[in-house]
Order: structure tokens, then sequence, then C-alpha cells
């Protein structure tokens, strides 16, 4: 017997198909699949989001000194002429950055893995690239949903008959996050 399902895929197509749905999963919350998929989806969120939850305090503070250019009030950086040239000019800032131990490095590694990226875009304008930011998912796995889940071990998903679908009647189901 095997230890997964193929779901009639290639295994390079059915990666990519686990690895969008994963990713559609966790950034949105819930999906709607065939129960096949959805069991398949729950394994590797599960999965996930226990090496999250394990790994979410895994870190110190450290305070580093950066250069970070001066700006006007219009949000332009500030020049001055130095010998004929413009050059910008720097200020010294202390920033406290998070610095990750091992286990928690290996864990965000073993995410990025599995992860697309996603680009956010916004509600106004939703055609300019100009204000598309991406997002950290694995930032929001170690920040948002492993203190959620911090005191529950496992049975992190749900997964919810809908019914058969119109067009060839495989079971859909809503996989969503508890």
């Amino acid at each position: 017997m095997a230890k997964y399902r193929k779901l009639g895929r290639t295994s390079s197509q059915r990666k990519a198909l686990l690895r969008n749905q994963v990713t559609s999963l966790l950034y949105h919350g819930k999906i709607v699949t065939t129960e096949a998929k959805a069991k398949e989806v729950r394994k590797i969120a599960e999965h996930l989001i226990a090496i999250a939850v394990k790994e979410r305090d895994n870190y110190e503070t450290v305070t580093v000194q950066a250069k970070v250019p001066m700006k006007d009030k219009d949000g332009k950086r500030m020049k001055e002429t130095v010998n004929g040239k413009k050059v910008t000019q720097y200020q010294t800032v202390d920033k406290e950055i998070k610095k990750d131990s091992p286990s928690r490095l290996h864990a965000r590694r073993q995410m990025l893995k599995v992860f697309y990226p996603i680009a956010e875009v916004p509600r106004e304008a939703p055609g300019r690239k100009k204000n598309t930011r991406q997002v950290d998912m694995v930032a929001k796995m170690f920040d948002e949903i492993a203190p959620k889940y911090a005191n529950r071990n496992g049975g992190y998903t749900r997964i919810i008959k809908v019914g058969p679908r119109k067009g060839d009647a495989a079971m859909e189901v809503i996989i969503e996050l508890v």
C-alpha cells in the first residue's frame, strides 16, 4: 500500500499542487478542494504548524547598528556634494533584530521548501504593481499561527464535507484551520 495518494498526477505536478494548496490554506485559513487532496494537504499543513509551534520562541533579540539614509520631509534621500559628486547622507541607528537559533533557522528553511511566494495586491488600484508587497509566510507562521496553537497537541485542521461536485461527482470538502 502506498504511503501517499498519487492524485492522478506525475510527481512534479503533484508536489506543485500540494505546495500551492498548503500555501493557500495557511494564508487564507480555508480552501475548498476534493477529499483526497484535502487529506494530503492536511498532512503537510499540520506538520508545518507543528514545526512552527515547537520553534516559535526559539530566538534571541540582538541590538545592532545600521546605516540608514537620511530623508527629507518628502521621503526623498538627502544628498550632499563631495568633490563634484552627489553622495547620500547616512546616519547610524540602533535596531533590534531577532536572531534565530540553529533549530529555528532549520525550521524556517523547511517551511520555505513548501511555501510559494505570495504577492498581496491592494484593494484600491488593483492593476498597479506599485503597491503590491510580498507576504512573508514563514513570519506569519511564527508570529500569528503558532501562538494560536501553542496549547494544542495536533489537530490543527478540520475537514468538512460539502457534497459531490456537479461535473464529476467528486466529493468536495472544506479544509480549514481550527
